[in-house]
């Protein structure tokens, strides 16, 4: 923790002091909002501290090393703040929260107390809980290579290195229908290849569910339109009309790389690692025998 500035240190130790807390929410699609336990609104850092909310947060459990520091907030839900529908909507999820101790008779004398994102989220009795992870949290999770014959890496992501604004890679246009839970999708016939965006991902650019995505699982012709079902259900309904963009699909094999993407240098997985039962396997019925490359 950074130690505290000599102005805030000295009220610190007047003995007579304003202080508040006050917590900034940017979410993912770009979204920001600014809450604060004073009866007052607050600005700085480019936002604006509700003070209407009724946000507040429990204590914060921080430690030395690497260990997580984590807390809760809880605050009431609010058509003009949090809103429930957003909540369902997933668009809190991993959202960065921070907060700050504040003088509020002079915003410039503050302290942050913590940086993170948001974990579990709660919806109880017309309120909200929200678990506060700590920057620490990024670090529990597994690292490193895995040697498999599928390629490791996410399409599109720095490892891969396709770009997927490439001309014939992606699709963007209106639903003409779509079911009850927002998983199937409906489109007229936009050209490309069959199964073209299996595996691929759709994101909605229009309407109520705005700013969510889904992976594709399926990617079929249905008469003359082109029927895309997704393996999760969106957490908010779409409706005929709305506008996404479909991503083409990679199924991580070489092949598909080199002839779907013309990335071969890039792929990430190792084709020629010896199958499960390599070990059982007939030497006599086996390929070459020389040891050399299997290519």
């Amino acid at each position: 923790m950074r130690a505290l500035s000599e102005a805030l240190a000295a009220h610190l130790e007047s003995g007579l002091t304003t202080l508040c807390r006050a917590w900034a929410i940017d979410r993912t699609d770009g979204v920001a909002f600014g809450f604060t336990d004073h009866d007052r609104t607050l600005d700085f850092e480019g936002l604006s501290f509700r003070a209407d909310t009724g946000l507040s947060a429990m204590a914060f459990q921080q430690g030395t090393g690497l260990s997580v520091d984590n807390s809760e907030a809880v605050g009431a839900l609010s058509d003009a703040a949090i809103t429930e529908a957003d909540i369902l909507a997933g668009r809190y999820d991993g959202a960065t929260v921070r907060a700050w101790l504040v003088n509020w008779k002079n915003v410039a004398q503050r302290h942050m107390l913590f940086r993170g994102t948001i974990g579990e989220m709660r919806r109880v009795d017309g309120a909200f809980e929200a678990e506060l992870r700590g920057l620490a949290e990024a670090l529990n999770r597994p690292f490193g290579r895995v040697y498999q014959s599928p390629c490791t890496a996410v399409l599109g992501d720095r490892a891969c290195g396709f770009d997927l604004t490439t001309p014939g890679y992606h699709w963007q246009g209106a639903v003409q229908e779509v079911d009850e839970t927002s998983s199937v999708a409906v489109f007229t016939d936009n050209g490309f290849e069959p199964e073209w965006f299996q595996r691929g991902r759709m994101e909605v650019l229009s309407g109520t569910a705005k700013g969510l995505s889904g992976p594709i699982k399926r990617d079929s012709t249905e008469g003359a339109g082109r029927r895309i079902e997704l393996w999760a259900p969106l957490r908010a309904q779409m409706a005929a009309g709305d506008l996404v963009r479909l991503t083409a699909g990679c199924d991580k094999r070489l092949e598909t790389c080199r002839f779907k993407f013309n990335n071969l240098l890039n792929f990430r997985g190792f084709p020629d690692v010896p199958e499960d039962d390599w070990l059982i396997v007939n030497p006599a019925r086996a390929g070459a025998k020389s040891g050399g490359s299997r290519r």
